[in-house]
């Protein structure tokens, strides 16, 4: 058994998963994604002023942010199945 994750892996979860993207209030991005297993994942990003909103950013920072999920549960599970 392999006792590491990688980052092709972590990409691979995210392109496969379901995403949802919305703008609230103006100055607030929400992306939710449902991974294959139906686990699903919410993230925020929003800025102070609304003439400062930029989506692109914001879904780059949630992207981030939700990659980084990943990685942590990707390792809590590899460590489960390692310590068996």
């Amino acid at each position: 058994m392999k006792n590491t994750v990688t980052q092709q892996e972590i990409d691979n979860l995210f392109e496969k998963a379901e995403k949802n993207i919305m703008t609230v209030f103006d100055k607030c991005l929400i992306m939710s994604v449902q991974l294959e297993n139906g686990f699903v994942i919410t993230e925020s990003s929003a800025c102070v002023d609304p003439s400062n909103f930029d989506e692109e950013i914001g879904i780059e920072i949630c992207t981030e942010r939700i990659k980084n999920k990943l990685w942590e549960l990707e390792g809590y599970k590899l460590q489960c199945l390692l310590n068996k």
